[in-house]
Order: structure tokens, then C-alpha cells, then sequence
């Protein structure tokens, strides 16, 4: 047995694990991160898991949040081998009878989002261009929101200040008690659109029919779309590049050690010991990239806790948001699709919604998949080797994207096996009617990763990403629960990092930038907040 001291102890290398490290290592505290798998990154993970020389990504797709991510530029995270490409259309609904399709292009490419709208309706193009412009004026409010810890009061007065803005266009207060459905509903009478915007708010974690998230649609969903970024070489180069930032400040990582058991002496986390037996001492801080219940129930335990913190763990939910399963494709082209006729650009776009012929079609797909009924086939689309030539051999292309699955635990282990045994060719069947070069002789080979494979590979519970449910009783001040939204526990010197905290799930890494901000206060190390950002 060996046993090693640190000032601190981070138990997980997902991304916001390693945020965290790099921040604390950088205040002068000896920091180890315990990995359990031979790779850190967690859901940044890019792999050749169906034809060597084809890369998926495995979950994280579009980085919505380089811009304001603060660790890329605190850590010079380019200057380690982080590198993006901005393609020209960046989110778009494709139809199976060739009519129009609608895409969203880059904010400079404005004109062009505008035209595609104005197609089908100029209010509607009209309306959502001017949202479009408010929510990006918003950018730095709405970032610093996100880099900060949520207070008890601010989710109001957000509320106020959006609806505020946006009042000239008859968005009130009352618009924080509707459902994304019931905004975008009352804002658009385009089916064609309503149908892509209910894709993309689902992507980003909130359900349609949720009541109490309406404007999270006008702020954080019309901000990101079309904001996004591919990362060159897949999204394990972000993984990359922080575990190089982690390496280069001093941190020590630890690989295949699955820590067992945070060490608690007195009230207090004073280490943790892995599956081998291993114990490394922390002096000041432990924190968990870990989900809220693994980390409070199974490595804490009930014994460290009080009865209110044991109920509050095991209440927490999770699923059926955020429950994905992601198809791979090893293809010989890429889609061409029969609404490229009216805009050819639809066959570069780099996230391409197929399969639904409305809006109503999207609703019945999530309300199947969020009931634990495997809906009908239909998926959101990348094929990132149109931009990046690393991700397939030459004169091919790696195809991947997103299914809303029912959560891990709504289907048997030998029913996942079915599923993954033919639910891409059922897609592929639907594929083929948008885009006729979509038949199996274009495809080389093919794989499905499911929610029960996520939850054993990356722990993502349920294979929820968020690793906890988006409504309003989990979410700002009450993620996880009121009395943890401040990431620190009632267990002395232990934090939560992950995103079972505030803000929850996605590339931002602002769980572990914010428990960096919790440590810094409570052992007065240097604030990591830079005067020309703010926050």
C-alpha cells in the first residue's frame, strides 16, 4: 500500500476535474487527480471504435462555449494543441419530400440565416434574427451567469432583466411559467422551424414540455445555436490540451485507479483510497468530478452525512433529459440531400436534423423517449470529416450523431443488445428518405453506443450526461439541492466539480471553475478572475 500527501485531491478527469486541478495546482496547492479509466476527458472523448482511421466522438459534439470558456485562455489552451474550425452552417432541418430546408448560419453570416427563414415566413425570419441579436448582446451577462455560483435571488432577477430587454417584442415576466414548447409555440408559425428549435432545446437539456424553462429557450438555446465550434481532431483535444495545462502547472495524474472511498476523519475529507488499496492524504481540499449520489452515498457514505443530506442524495434525479445514444457511420460519402435543391448548403451544415417532418414529430419522439418507449428513428447529424480530414481516410467520411434514448434502466441489458443490433439500419431506412444516397451500400460500417454503455463507460447515470435532471427544482440555486448549490458539502474540505452541480452538463467546465471560486474563498488563495473578462 502506498500513501502519498497533497494539499489537494480531485477524484475524476473529466473535463471540469481537470479545470479545477489546473486552477488549484496554479494557486500553489499540490494537486493529484485520480482517473479510473487509461484517458481523461470523460464525455471529451474521441475514439476509432468502429474502422480504424474513422474518428467519433462519443458524446460532446459542438463546443458552444470556447469563447467564454475562461481556461482556454488562462491556460493558453491553443498554444497546447486546442484547434477549431467555425463552419458556415451550423444547425439545419433537412425533409424527406424535399421542401426547403431551414438553416441557421454563423452570427457574421447573418443574411443568410434570414433568407433561410424568410423562405417559409419574413415575420419569422424577422423575429428571429432580432432574438438572435439580444441574446448575443447578452453574452457576457449571460457568461458570467454561468462562471459564477447561483444565488437564491439571481435566477429571479435574470428573468427580469431578459424580459426587460425583450418587452418591446411582448415577452413579459409571465413567459418564466411556459414551457420552451409553449415560447417558441407563440413566437413562430413556421412548422418547419418550430421543429429545429424544439431539436436544439432538447440538445441543450431542456425538455419541451417542461413548464418553468420557457425563457431558458430565449436566453441560453438562442444564444449557443449557431455559436458552435468543431474541434480539430475530435473533442478529446480539448481533454488534451487541459491534461497538458494540468501537466505543465504541476499536477500529478493518476490513470486507472477508481477511487473506492472518500476518507473522512472528524467530519472531515482528508483523502481517498482506491479499488487497489492505494490511500493518498489531501492536507486541505478533496472534490469530486464524480455524480452527486455516487459521490455522497457511495464514496462518502451514509454514516458521514446527515439524514437531510442522505434524503436530498437520493432524491436526486436522473434522466430522462440528457439521455443520448450515438450512432457512428464509417460512410464513402457524405449525405446529399434532396433539399439541397432549394439550398445547397444543407450538405455542409454542421449539425443536420433528419427524420421528422414537423414539429409535432419531434414532440411525439422526445415524449416516447423521455416515457422509456424507443421512439422512431431519427437523429441530429455530424459528419465533422467535412471539415476536419483527420476524422476519416482520404476520400471518406465519419458520420455521427445524437439519439434521444430512454434512460439506461427502462430496457433490459438484452434489449439495449437489440437495439444496438438495429436501430441504425431503422435510421438508416429514414436517412435514405432525405438523403437517396443514404443506402447500405454507402455505408462501410456502422455502431451504436447506448445509454447503458454511457453509464458504465463515462458514469453517466442513466447515461444522462448532465448526470441530473434539468427542471426547476434542479436547477440554478437548487443544483443539486439548495443546501450543495454552493458546491461544498456539509462534509468538511469536500467539494462537488461535476455537473451534477450548478450549471449542469456540456463543454464549459464552469462546475470546476466555480469550485475553484468556492476553494479560493474559503482558503484565501488568489481569486482566478481576470479584470478584462469579469467573472
Amino acid at each position: 500500500m502506498t500513501s502519498t500527501t497533497y494539499d489537494a485531491i480531485v477524484v475524476g478527469a473529466g473535463h471540469n476535474g481537470l479545470c479545477l486541478a489546473a486552477y488549484l495546482q496554479r494557486s500553489g496547492l499540490s494537486t493529484l487527480v485520480l482517473e479510473r479509466r487509461h484517458e481523461e476527458g470523460g464525455g471529451a472523448n474521441t475514439e476509432e471504435p468502429v474502422v480504424p482511421g474513422f474518428r467519433h466522438n462519443l458524446h460532446a459534439q459542438y463546443m458552444e462555449f470556447f469563447d467564454v470558456m475562461p481556461m482556454i485562455a488562462d491556460f493558453g489552451l491553443e498554444d497546447l494543441g486546442l484547434r477549431t474550425v467555425m463552419p458556415e452552417a451550423q444547425a439545419g432541418i433537412t425533409f424527406a419530400d424535399g421542401r426547403p430546408p431551414v438553416i441557421v448560419y454563423r452570427p457574421d453570416l447573418a443574411d443568410a440565416t434570414r433568407a433561410s427563414i424568410a423562405r417559409y415566413s419574413t415575420a419569422d425570419a424577422d423575429l428571429f434574427m432580432e432574438l438572435k441579436r439580444r441574446a448575443m448582446e447578452l453574452e457576457g451577462f449571460l457568461a458570467a451567469g454561468m462562471y459564477s455560483a447561483p444565488s437564491s435571488t439571481g435566477a429571479t432577477t435574470d428573468v427580469e432583466m431578459l424580459t426587460a430587454s425583450l418587452a418591446d417584442l411582448g415577452i413579459g415576466p409571465h413567459f418564466s411559467a411556459k414551457s420552451p414548447k409553449q415560447v417558441i409555440d407563440e413566437l413562430f408559425e413556421t412548422p418547419e422551424l418550430r421543429a429545429l428549435l424544439y431539436r436544439a432545446t432538447v440538445e441543450w437539456g431542456f425538455p419541451v414540455d417542461q413548464t418553468g424553462t420557457g425563457v431558458s429557450f430565449l436566453s441560453f438555446v438562442m444564444w449557443t445555436i449557431g455559436n458552435w465550434k468543431l474541434a480539430l481532431g475530435g473533442t478529446h483535444s480539448l481533454a488534451k490540451a487541459m491534461t497538458q495545462a494540468c501537466y505543465r502547472e504541476g499536477v500529478d495524474l493518476v490513470e486507472s485507479s477508481a477511487v473506492e472511498k472518500i476518507l473522512v476523519e472528524d467530519g472531515r475529507a482528508v483523502g481517498v483510497r482506491d479499488r487497489r488499496g492505494n490511500e493518498y492524504r489531501a492536507t486541505k481540499v478533496v472534490a469530486s468530478n464524480a455524480d452527486l449520489r455516487q459521490t455522497l452515498l457511495d464514496l462518502v457514505g451514509d454514516d458521514h452525512l446527515s439524514d437531510l443530506w442522505v434524503r436530498r442524495a437520493r432524491a436526486f434525479r436522473y434522466g430522462p433529459s440528457h439521455v443520448l445514444g450515438t450512432p457512428m457511420f464509417c460512410l464513402y460519402e457524405a449525405p446529399a440531400y434532396l433539399s439541397a435543391r432549394h439550398e445547397p448548403a444543407i450538405d455542409r451544415c454542421f449539425y443536420t436534423v433528419v427524420g421528422f417532418d414537423g414539429p409535432d414529430e419531434v414532440v411525439r419522439y422526445i415524449r416516447d423517449a423521455y416515457s422509456g418507449v424507443v421512439p422512431r428513428p431519427a437523429a441530429g447529424t455530424w459528419v465533422n470529416s467535412l471539415w476536419d480530414r483527420s476524422q476519416a481516410p482520404p476520400g471518406r467520411q465519419a458520420a455521427t450523431g445524437w439519439y434521444f434514448l430512454p434512460p439506461a434502466s427502462a430496457l433490459t441489458a438484452e434489449e439495449w443488445a437489440e437495439v444496438r443490433a438495429t436501430y441504425n439500419s431503422e435510421f438508416l431506412e429514414v436517412w435514405r428518405r432525405s438523403a437517396p444516397n443514404m443506402t447500405p451500400d454507402n455505408v462501410i460500417a456502422d455502431r451504436l453506443y447506448t445509454p447503458d454503455q454511457m453509464e458504465r463507460k463515462n458514469l453517466m447515470r442513466e447515461g444522462d450526461f448532465s448526470n441530473g435532471e434539468f427542471s426547476p427544482d434542479q436547477m440554478g440555486a437548487n443544483r443539486p439541492f439548495p443546501e450543495a448549490s454552493n458546491y461544498r458539502t456539509e462534509v468538511d474540505g469536500l467539494y462537488l466539480c461535476g455537473p451534477s452541480a450548478y450549471p449542469g452538463g456540456g463543454m464549459h467546465a464552469a462546475c470546476g471553475y466555480n469550485a475553484f471560486k468556492a476553494i479560493a474563498e474559503d482558503l484565501g488563495l488568489a481569486s482566478p478572475v481576470l479584470e478584462t473578462r469579469g467573472y
